[in-house]
């Protein structure tokens, strides 16, 4: 564990940072859905294939993919707001370069680099942290992370009229534009945070973790021109199954990893992670389903007819609902957690899918189910890292959160790959072209509500949070009340002896800076402690096992309203907080 005296909020934030940071993630988002009113005619406007036209949607997802758990990381070691900026200069690189070619090879480089910006969605949630206090921190995130689906919902139908009435490449510099704003916007509103992981970059861990994704993410995203039985689908599987093993392996050998597994491990994160997955799965269905749906002639005898530019306005109030749940989730999670606010944003999700599956015969049903799913999905994106900030310490936010967010890719990816290969699967052929069907459709909606089934078991399984009960706070007496009981709780984390693993039953020892003990506990089975203080101010911290040598670690609380995440590691190694 590693921890420095800077981990506290910054009270001199400014108010303006929640939205600068949010629009940064709405930029990103944008990257995602850039090119889906123009997918059909890449072939045509880039003079290719439409097997190689399909790289320029698969190369972004890539280096999003990679990009993303590697900046958490870097953010954590050397500055969440340098690396968040780096991430979206690269982008608006990426936008340019694109913006000013129609050769295959120069527009995958572009969109390569595009993908970078994935980094700045855990970028921005590791600033919160550091920045904001405890209050404030809950809508925060919640909009931080729904601003995914928030770009992307309002993307759709500005990009369709963009290619609609003007060059294609004009989606490029309009990125561009953006882009450059949320980097302007950040260098006057976004203070850095002081807080930093101590420790070196593990360059080995992430060439192997990049190597292993790419291997295993490339056939999801091409399984279906390749073929899912083919030797170069299977080979690059299980060519990743082998990569991805060594590299963690090698992980947990390594003093300062890139991802600290043994921290991924902890029921709170693996479950939350697991979960991320199924949510991913579920954005990314009604994102494929519902546009083809409208788009499709009437003729057929179940489209519905719609323009491009109507069918993204229809599918547009998805990402307006997430944003509008960020404040509703803050006060749910307030009063029963992020859990809850988990779970029921996936009930919501399924309910929509359900009803859903009776819904599609008129343009306004469509906006029905994206508004329920957009309820649905906000609730659960913005509970995501709520859970993973409660779950780590707060030198390994940045890393935790890009894991996380490539979980939430992971899941879109197999999403897009698996209704991909249903709709192709389901669909007519009429003169030569595939027209998706409404059975295609449906079978899409039950896959997607199966997969929110097992996210939900997997929320199921998320242990209560280790803390003191907290007070329901209905007045702002109450609320001071409130954060007076949390200022006290002072100190909490894990005993782990020299290899990481916990330590159970060991005392853990409060002592003021007079020498006199105040407080005193034993870890749990996991090894976790609390440990609440009588007053802010310096204090030693000796934890003892039977088998380990002991330790004594220099800590202090400086009073603010929330509890300092310190891990105690035996025997004897000294950590400041």
């Amino acid at each position: 564990m590693t921890h420095t005296p800077t981990d506290q909020p910054n009270r001199r934030a400014s108010g303006a940072v929640v939205p600068v940071l949010a629009f940064a993630g709405i930029v990103v988002a944008v990257m995602q859905t850039l090119l889906v009113p123009v997918i059909k005619d890449l072939p045509q406007l880039l003079d290719t294939a439409p097997s190689n036209a399909t790289w320029v949607l698969t190369s972004t997802l890539l280096s999003g993919a990679v990009a993303t758990p590697i900046m958490g990381r870097l953010g954590d070691l050397y500055g969440k707001r340098r690396m968040l900026i780096f991430s979206l200069s690269v982008m608006v690189v990426g936008a340019l370069v694109s913006a000013l070619t129609s050769d295959l090879l120069t527009m995958i480089a572009g969109r390569t680099l595009q993908g970078f910006a994935m980094g700045a969605i855990p970028l921005g949630i590791g600033l919160m942290r550091d920045m904001l206090p405890r209050e404030k921190l809950g809508s925060a995130m919640a909009l931080m992370s729904s601003s995914i689906g928030v770009g992307g919902g309002l993307a759709l139908p500005l990009a369709a009229l963009i290619a609609q009435h003007a060059d294609w490449h004009a989606l490029f510099y309009g990125a561009a534009g953006i882009g450059v704003l949320a980097i302007v916007l950040t260098l006057l509103v976004v203070p850095e945070s002081p807080a930093r992981a101590e420790g070196t970059f593990d360059v080995l861990g992430a060439i192997g973790l990049s190597i292993g994704l790419v291997l295993f993410l490339l056939p999801i995203t091409k399984g279906s021109d390749w073929g899912w039985t083919s030797g170069t689908t299977l080979g690059l599987f299980a060519a990743s199954a082998v990569v991805l093993l060594l590299w963690g392996v090698m992980e947990l050998r390594v003093k300062a990893p890139l991802v600290d597994l043994r921290t991924t491990a902890r029921p709170a994160v693996l479950f939350t992670n697991l979960a991320s997955i199924m949510v991913g799965v579920s954005f990314y269905v009604v994102s494929l389903v519902l546009p083809q749906l409208l788009q499709l002639p009437k003729a057929t005898g179940y489209g519905l007819g719609q323009s491009m530019v109507v069918a993204g306005l229809l599918v547009a109030p998805l990402g307006l609902t997430m944003m509008v749940t960020a404040p509703v989730y803050a006060r749910l999670s307030a009063k029963y957690g992020p859990k809850f606010t988990l779970i029921l944003g996936m009930l919501i999700i399924a309910i929509g899918y359900g009803a859903g599956l009776g819904l599609m015969s008129a343009a306004w049903q469509s906006l029905v189910i994206a508004v329920v799913l957009g309820a649905g999905i906000g609730l659960a994106y913005s509970s995501l890292p709520a859970l993973i900030v409660g779950a780590v310490p707060a030198s390994e936010t940045g890393a935790a959160n890009g894991l996380n967010t490539l979980m939430r890719s992971i899941g879109t990816s197999v999403s897009s790959a698996v209704i991909g290969m249903v709709l192709a699967n389901t669909a007519n052929n009429v003169g030569g072209v595939a027209i998706p069907t409404m059975h295609g459709f449906r079978v899409s909606f039950l896959i997607a509500t199966g997969a929110v089934a097992v996210g939900l078991l997997m929320a199921l399984f998320l242990p209560k949070p280790n803390r003191a009960p907290q007070l329901r706070a209905s007045s702002e007496e109450e609320t001071n009340l409130e954060r007076a009981e949390t200022v006290l709780r002072g100190f909490q984390g894990r005993v782990l002896d020299a290899s990481g693993a916990p330590v159970p039953r060991a005392k853990v020892t409060l002592i003021d800076r007079r020498g006199r003990q105040a407080g005193a506990t034993l870890s749990g089975d996991d090894g976790t402690y609390v440990l609440t203080v009588p007053a802010q101010g310096a204090y030693v911290l000796a934890a003892r096992a039977v088998g380990h040598g002991p330790l004594a670690s220099s800590a202090t609380h400086a009073g603010d309203d929330r509890a300092i995440d310190l891990d105690l590691a035996l025997p004897g190694e000294t950590v400041t907080a």
